[in-house]
């Protein structure tokens, strides 16, 4: 089972996003196959609190303007861990000393992860093809 294309969609709008502000790490993992209630994790990370909350509103934003809102927002009082719902794909950005501690990229390991830029990914391979011929 992979992660529908709507889903994929916005987890890449949100990973593009959280590189746009300078994000750390930044992970999308297709946890479909493991869990029902959702297709996507984007995991990304910062140094310091207000970074934390920039990516954060950069995410949003980026979001809102393809028109997909976030159900629920948790977390943004600290800056140290923010939860973003989108239902099909849920966005942790977190304090890179929480995300070491907490270590999801970890507990999802075994889950395949998606590229964050499928299209240079797909020159790459067509690159390779041409290679092997």
């Amino acid at each position: 089972m992979t992660a529908h294309a709507e889903a994929l969609r916005t987890a890449q709008i949100a990973a593009e996003a959280a590189d746009e502000k300078q994000a750390e790490d930044i992970k999308i993992i297709d946890v479909s196959g493991r869990l029902a209630i959702t297709d996507c994790f984007v995991i990304a990370s910062a140094d310091n609190e207000r970074k934390v909350n920039a990516i954060v509103d950069g995410i949003e934003e980026s979001l809102l303007n393809a028109g997909i809102k976030a159900k629920r927002r948790e977390g943004n009082k600290d800056g140290r861990w923010v939860l973003l719902d989108y239902i099909d794909v849920i966005v942790h950005v977190q304090h890179s000393d929480e995300r070491e501690f907490y270590g999801l990229d970890s507990l999802w390991k075994d889950c395949p992860t998606i590229s964050l830029n499928p299209a240079e990914e797909a020159d790459t391979a067509e690159e390779e093809g041409e290679a092997d011929e």
